[in-house]
């Protein structure tokens, strides 16, 4: 019977003073300890990060009878005109009237994050005209077209046909977000 430990002995003997030849193009692997950081806490801490959205400086820049509209390059031009004249297929709605900021805020990025994980593409969000806000200032409106341009889901929005909210209501076209 042969043993290891006598094996490795002699190997290690016999190999003294020798040096690996040196191969470009071949990766050396380090012996590295695992890290003592929790992956699940940074990448927790990270979406908490991208969940952040900021608000806007002004809050009367937007009127409330102003349409909203946002596209990113590279978008086809049929595409834009088919979401301004509302003929994409609405897949989910969500209804921000009576709630405040933060708790809009909270619901936009839950929306979102429900739209992505379940690969919807054509949405439509309820912001309100701010008929009811003091001084009559669309708050959540202004806030929503600030918060919707800082995502990366967010392919283009504009405001929805008057028989779907009207310059109350947007059409949010997402991109398909592979996990």
């Amino acid at each position: 019977m042969m043993t290891t430990d006598n094996n490795n002995d002699d190997f290690r003997e016999a190999m003294k003073g020798v040096n690996p030849i040196e191969q470009p193009g071949r990766v050396q692997h380090k012996k590295t300890k695992p890290s003592t950081r929790p992956k699940q806490t940074l990448q927790d801490n990270q979406q908490v990060l991208v969940d952040m959205l900021s608000e806007p400086d002004d809050l009367t820049s937007i009127a409330t009878g102003d349409e909203l509209f946002f596209a990113r390059n590279g978008l086809q031009h049929k595409v834009i005109q088919r979401l301004k004249r509302g003929e994409l297929s609405i897949q989910a709605e969500l209804d921000l009237h009576q709630l405040t900021k933060k708790e809009a805020r909270e619901a936009v990025v839950e929306f979102l994050r429900y739209c992505t994980n379940n690969h919807l593409k054509q949405v439509r969000i309820v912001h309100g005209k701010g008929h009811s806000s003091p001084g009559k200032i669309p708050v959540l409106k202004i806030l929503v077209n600030h918060w919707l341009q800082q995502r990366d889901e967010i392919l283009a929005f504009c405001s929805a046909r008057p028989c779907d909210g009207g310059t109350g209501a947007i059409y949010v076209l997402l991109k398909n977000m592979q996990k």
